[in-house]
């Protein structure tokens, strides 16, 4: 697989890693999918509605959708995500893709989950382009990720020799700004950066220390400490963004 946390312009292969897989649920993010549970209950959804999730990893969030009585279908970059996702042996509806080419039609969706992958994404206006135009009017743009609550320090992020959602973290400023200007109306934007201490006290729990933690990742190749040194000084937290696509 070459380096564990991928090169530049390489896709993240952060969430195939087994140091981070041992210690978190399906889900494979901060919040899981109580975090989604509660983002689907700020939004107006009729049994039926169309759903995407994009980066859906192994399925966790089509599948807790379909079994609400959602359609939901999922796209993910790794094929080891989508093979990995099981539930119950019954085959989920979800494609290899990635969120700058969705194989999607246009104004075809109710709702868009990009939970832990539009960070990844190599151009956040592109994205965003083209969550709009698979949405239909005053369709629903669900986002959870990482940012960065000191964006001063953001191009010492990008400096780390990294292709994860930590080290292309955004600021709120940057994405609520690009966010309107490809169309969308920001509604609810909230810190869950507890759930991000969570996340992180389970990797410490299992590793050692962060430090430890990025070694792992990295296969020793890093410096965890100095790793870690950057990322404290950028203060990540955790945020839900929900907006709506202008009519």
């Amino acid at each position: 697989m070459g380096d564990p946390c991928g090169s530049f312009g390489e896709p993240c292969r952060v969430y195939e890693q087994e140091a981070v897989r041992c210690v978190v649920d399906e889900a494979i993010r901060p919040g899981g999918l109580a975090l989604t549970a509660y983002a689907l209950s700020r939004c107006v959804l009729p049994e039926g509605s169309r759903v995407l999730d994009v980066g859906c990893g192994m399925g966790a969030t089509v599948a807790y959708c379909r079994a609400h009585g959602l359609a939901a279908a999922g796209v993910d970059a790794s094929d080891l995500l989508l093979h990995a996702g099981d539930y119950d042996g019954a085959a989920l509806p979800m494609a290899r893709g990635t969120g700058l080419r969705l194989p999607f039609a246009g104004v075809c969706a109710d709702a868009l989950f990009a939970e832990c992958s539009l960070s990844l994404m190599p151009s956040l206006a592109d994205a965003l382009a083209e969550f709009f135009r698979v949405l239909r009017p005053g369709g629903w743009l669900i986002v959870s990720d990482l940012y960065a609550r000191s964006p001063e320090h953001i191009p010492l992020l990008r400096a780390l020799p990294l292709a994860c959602c930590l080290s292309s973290a955004l600021s709120q400023q940057t994405l609520l700004v690009e966010l309107r200007a490809q169309g969308f109306t920001p509604v609810i934007w909230e810190d869950h950066s507890e759930a991000l201490k969570q996340f992180a006290a389970r990797l410490i729990f299992e590793h050692g220390s962060l430090a430890q933690f990025w070694s792992a990742m990295t296969a020793g190749s890093l410096d965890g400490d100095a790793v870690q040194c950057v990322v404290g000084q950028a203060k990540p937290g955790y945020f839900l963004l929900i907006a709506r696509k202008q009519a």
